[in-house]
């Protein structure tokens, strides 16, 4: 498999050197260079907490280890530390405290000089590291609640003890905080005290925490273990960590003697120190309005682990709500984040209404690029910036208006959903502005295009092979490859019975995260025959597997009408020029012929020169790369006749039933397979009900409660009825009832509630202005008619 060219890998890894190859490609296509083994490797777990302390296995690598021989790590091409080799002679390198997530680059060496072998990890969210390796707080709910009214008593932690390789072990506090220096915010994670020290390490400890005078300003850390021999607060050696909590437990004697005052008091400063942070609530995206239409923006919003209707929607931070969402992406100057929460009826709820409502990150949750620096560290920062604060005014004590007051919810009158089409079967097309067609070319094409906004989403096709090993005249999706301005380039390919997910050319292994960061976009797949790939822009790539058929849906905001080019169409309300050539010309979808939409859709085959494929087999390479993008020999059938002795027709005419029959008919027919029929069937209806979830809908703006009177009702779309009254003693004016027109205003007049007293107050004072009024208006007219009298 290795070339004897001579050329070398070493510090050369995923280069293609002409005449051999460095890629992770060149195994299966037998064209590595001779090194390439000994250059270039992977490491076992693949994934760890950007915390580090977890042991890296470098696999593949024979480095012989001789007595003497160091072995010496470097992460991101800057932080060196030693690394180390087992009793067998494996090499090991332990991952550093880092803050930010994401692919990291490891080089290897042996002098400490020449970094010449390569691989990479992918540093993550240390809420999505492998719980196994963790500390774990027992009663987390003591933990942070340690020190208000009865909550006392031992505080017990848990962990692994066969991952601590020593019979003794440290038990310490570390804690972050962010500052400035310098005329620029810092973050920090470092070590305050330990618990105790060279205990043994039965995997249980349990201890009744002291109040922490010279501490008590620290208050967010997490607990680390480590061998007994480690130094005390040594930085990156091997350790577990617990996850990221609020310090109750080790806070000063007032929080214990007043924990609601002094948590009251801390509210406060917060208050103050808020109102000279930049304002970052109108850089946000508003809340899709209805909790189907935040499950269908997959391109934009994200399920909130913390309150997720599949798992039981336990809400801990959100009361009554069964579900909430996160935008996936970051504001642009602030990372912050939106968070949309809805109730059992599927409807937004708002903080006017609800603590628990939709609240604002300043931070977001998961960080932002180029990370590192507050307040876009993942965790931390959101922690720090809106969480601990939420335990100051909300839960420690009694005061969350003033929370509340600088997260209110965003509400949804300016969100637009997403536009959607959609490839499925054999293969079919439904369009973003809701054209349908089929086209059956063999080759490489496009998709979407949109120069403009630097998307480009390729499509392949492969020739359909039935059971009996025969090939069909007709082709399905086997792969798309796509990409966003600088971002990575993303593949998903049908690879047997599931999808295969490719980053840069490699495989991106899904079994130890489901969610993971990558250059420019993030890709979910939390199954083997499930995608979803979400760009910067708000775009989201949907694949799923129907009976071994793929189905791609793109969704794409609405800031990409008039933009798009391609396969999906031009997004523009108007699906009469959805068949557009590359060279503008417009074929009539009205009047279109089976032929020249297959023209039409062979026209967008890509160059081989913007391909975004990895052709990383001989079948690919044979069938793909040196052929023409469209295949000019293959010829599709274009329709296909019923015969009335077919034995499956009966079967196909009771199955293809509905909307998208057409669909299902020539899909069984082609392939002989009711099995390919129904697949067909249930990804158009599954598009089907994503449309209907992603209808746009009429809200109107939040109205408050009178003063001095009561609100029923929290929902606010169109249609919707609000009710008003007042409390015992006060009379109400304006409207007792109030309706959400489809306008989005509402109808009726202003609510207040007055006494008698003022009202009798307000008419005197109204009649007084009105007689006021009258006489002026009289004097005036009177000055004019003299005027008028006494003109020349």
């Amino acid at each position: 498999m290795n070339s004897p060219s001579g050329r070398t890998c070493r510090g050369k890894c995923g280069e293609a050197l002409g005449s051999c190859s460095c890629r992770p490609a060149c195994v299966s296509l037998l064209s590595c260079c001779g090194d390439y083994n000994q250059s270039c490797f992977q490491v076992a777990p693949h994934s760890t907490s950007m915390l580090g302390g977890r042991a890296l296995r470098v696999l593949s690598l024979d480095l012989r280890p001789e007595t003497g021989t160091e072995l010496f790590c470097r992460f991101k091409g800057e932080m060196v530390q030693q690394g180390f080799f087992d009793v067998d002679g494996q090499p090991y390198c332990i991952s550093p405290l880092l803050f930010e997530t994401g692919w990291i680059q490891i080089d290897l060496s042996t002098d400490g000089i020449h970094f010449d072998r390569s691989g990479e990890y992918l540093s993550v969210h240390p809420s999505k590291a492998d719980p196994a390796f963790e500390v774990t707080l027992v009663n987390a709910t003591q933990w942070q609640y340690y020190g208000t009214p009865n909550v006392t008593g031992l505080l017990k932690m848990t962990w692994n003890s066969n991952l601590i390789a020593a019979a003794k072990v440290n038990i310490e506090l570390w804690g972050y905080r962010e500052f400035n220096r310098s005329s620029s915010m810092q973050a920090e994670l470092c070590y305050l005290y330990s618990l105790d020290r060279n205990l043994p390490n039965t995997g249980v400890f349990s201890f009744i925490p002291d109040p922490k005078q010279n501490f008590s300003d620290w208050e967010l850390g997490n607990i680390r273990i480590t061998a007994g021999s480690t130094s005390e607060g040594a930085r990156d050696v091997e350790g577990l960590w617990s996850r990221g909590h609020v310090l109750a437990w080790h806070l000063e004697q007032a929080f214990r003697d007043n924990s609601s005052a002094w948590a009251h008091s801390r509210c406060l400063r917060w208050d103050v120190l808020e109102k000279k942070l930049p304002y970052f609530l109108n850089e946000l995206t508003d809340c899709p309005c209805t909790l189907a239409q935040a499950r269908a923006d997959t391109g934009r919003f994200h399920t909130d682990c913390s309150c997720n209707l599949e798992k039981g929607s336990v809400c801990s931070y959100h009361p009554g709500r069964v579900h909430c969402v996160r935008a996936i992406q970051a504001s642009p100057t602030h990372g912050s984040g939106q968070q949309c929460c809805y109730d059992n009826t599927g409807a937004l709820l708002l903080t006017g209404d609800s603590s628990g409502g939709s609240t604002p990150d300043r931070a977001h949750d998961w960080g932002s690029p180029p990370y590192k620096e507050p307040p876009r560290v993942p965790g931390y920062s959101h922690w720090l910036y809106d969480v601990v604060s939420f335990y100051y005014c909300c839960l420690w004590s009694d005061h969350c208006h003033i929370y509340l007051r600088h997260r209110p919810s965003s509400g949804c009158r300016n969100y637009k959903p997403p536009r959607a089409g959609v490839v499925f079967g054999d293969p079919h097309f439904i369009t973003f502005d809701g054209f349908r067609y089929t086209f059956n070319g063999k080759g490489e094409y496009y998709l979407v295009s949109s120069p403009d906004r630097e998307l480009s989403i390729q499509a392949q096709t492969e020739q359909l092979k039935l059971k009996n090993g025969t090939l069909a005249k007709a082709t399905r999706l086997s792969s798309v490859a796509m990409k966003e301005g600088a971002s990575d380039v993303i593949e998903v390919r049908l690879e047997g019975d599931h999808l295969q997910v490719l980053r840069n050319h490699i495989n991106l292994p899904f079994t130890e995260q489901k969610l993971m960061s990558l250059q420019g976009v993030f890709v979910f797949s939390p199954d083997p025959q499930t995608v979803t790939v979400m760009f910067s822009s708000g775009v989201g790539v949907e694949f799923r597997l129907y009976d071994g058929t793929m189905a791609a849906t793109v969704l794409l905001p609405v800031e990409f009408s008039n933009s798009t080019q391609g396969l999906l169409g031009l997004m523009n309300s108007d699906p009469s020029d959805d068949l557009m050539s590359p060279h503008g010309n417009v074929i009539s979808s009205a009047e279109a012929t089976l032929e020249e939409i297959f023209t039409f859709g062979a026209g967008w085959n890509i160059s081989k020169k913007s391909s975004l494929f990895t052709y990383d087999s001989p079948y690919l390479l044979e069938a793909y790369f040196m052929q023409p993008s469209h295949d000019p020999t293959f010829v599709p059938a274009f329709s296909l006749l019923e015969t009335p002795d077919d034995p499956l027709l009966e079967d196909i005419l009771t199955l293809c039933i509905g909307d998208g029959a057409q669909f299902c008919n020539y899909d069984a027919l082609t392939t002989w397979s009711l099995k390919m029929g129904n697949a067909t069937l249930r990804a158009h209806q599954s598009h089907q009900d994503l449309m209907k979830a992603l209808k746009p809908v009429v809200s109107c703006d939040w109205l408050p409660a009178p003063k001095n009177g009561k609100k029923s009702g929290t929902h606010y779309l169109q249609g919707n009825t609000l009710s008003f009254n007042c409390s015992e003693g006060y009379r109400l004016y304006g409207s007792s009832e109030r309706i959400c027109l489809k306008d989005g205003t509402w109808d009726g007049e202003t609510t207040h509630c007055i006494t008698d007293d003022k009202v009798g107050f307000v008419l005197g004072a109204l009649g007084s202005l009105f007689a006021l009024v009258t006489v002026g208006v009289m004097i005036k007219l009177h000055t004019r008619k003299q005027n008028r009298f006494q003109s020349p």
